[in-house]
């Protein structure tokens, strides 16, 4: 008889529960959250045909671990996983949403999702981490800027040289305020020096990606956006067509209808947030400031003339997000013609 098991994952343990064909249960345990003691708890069972754990943090290091265990598993979307374990129980308990997971493998009433490759997450990291190191250098420039225009000085650009002269000669025998600048000017100090470091290993990463590459040559695709993209893709045949990429970043239209109710919305924002901002501002920067004639930003400006300019970038991002995928997986560069 078949067996399908649930796991419901927590950082310190994970509650196992095995049913057989007839959703009687047949095994219930709770073992620490790792791969192996996962593994090694299941092996007390019947082989099962499925083992369905819900989308997490630690969703990548136990796919991984368990698939390299040889375990079946499936990762399943955890917003879908939520409503279905809602109706089935009355009490939420960690011993209760293993069961119902376990029902959820047996029935096969899932969304299953890709999980990405370790490799593509500590891509997603260095990213991450870079625009925190920003927003946090652009926080204490704007503190700077007004602990001195409390004394009425304006600095000039915070990215220029004499943005951190003219703050220390403006707190010059000034007690409290010199201290305080000091320290603010040394913390930004680290903060650039980090991100000059990230900017660093992106530049040697790209330079090692022939998919990187050849996603440069479209006018206004960077070096951060093309890492993000390829990262965030990871396996482009995992993509039946191109165009599905659009709604996998969340730059399609969100539609609702029920009845007579029937509207389209604004973009949907789903998946990764950051590259869907990455490719707006390569639609944004084509539209802009490439100045080669291209038969994809005459389409976009074509969009312009009969919608606004915000539609258009969200537009163009989502055309850029479908040539870059044919581009990853056709192996091809950029043809502006």
């Amino acid at each position: 008889m078949e067996h399908f098991a649930g796991l419901d994952v927590s950082m310190e343990e994970t509650h196992v529960c095995v049913l057989d064909r007839d959703g009687v249960i047949t095994h219930q345990a709770k073992v620490a959250s790792t791969p192996a003691d996962i593994a090694q708890e299941l092996k007390k069972t019947p082989a099962c045909r499925r083992v369905v754990f819900e989308t997490g943090r630690m969703a990548p290091m136990l796919f991984h671990g368990l698939a390299d265990h040889g375990v079946p598993v499936v990762c399943v979307e955890s917003r879908q996983a939520y409503q279905a374990l809602k109706s089935l129980t009355t009490h939420k308990t960690d011993r209760n949403d293993a069961r119902g997971l376990a029902h959820l493998a047996r029935t096969g009433f899932f969304k299953s999702v890709h999980v990405k490759s370790l490799p593509a997450h500590a891509v997603r990291s260095l990213i991450i981490a870079r625009k925190k190191l920003v927003g946090q250098r652009v926080t204490l420039e704007n503190q700077i800027r007004g602990l001195a225009v409390v004394f009425g000085v304006r600095l000039p650009r915070a990215l220029s040289p004499a943005f951190i002269e003219q703050a220390l000669r403006s707190s010059e025998g000034i007690t409290g305020l010199s201290a305080a600048m000091r320290g603010l000017i040394g913390a930004r100090a680290a903060v650039l020096a980090a991100v000059a470091a990230i900017d660093a290993d992106i530049k040697r990463m790209v330079r090692a990606s022939e998919a990187c590459r050849r996603l440069m040559t479209i006018p206004g695709v960077g070096q951060l956006t093309a890492l993000a993209f390829t990262a965030a893709i990871d396996d482009p045949e995992r993509f039946k067509r191109s165009r599905d990429v659009g709604p996998y970043l969340g730059l399609v239209p969100r539609r609702y209808q029920s009845g007579e109710v029937d509207y389209t919305g604004s973009i949907s924002k789903c998946g990764d947030r950051r590259v869907r901002t990455l490719l707006y501002e390569a639609a944004n920067v084509m539209l802009t400031r490439c100045r080669q004639p291209l038969k994809l930003k005459a389409w976009a400006l074509a969009i312009a003339k009969r919608s606004t300019m915000r539609k258009t970038r969200i537009a163009l991002a989502r055309r850029l997000a479908i040539i870059m995928h044919a581009m990853l997986r056709q192996g091809s560069e950029f043809k502006p013609a």
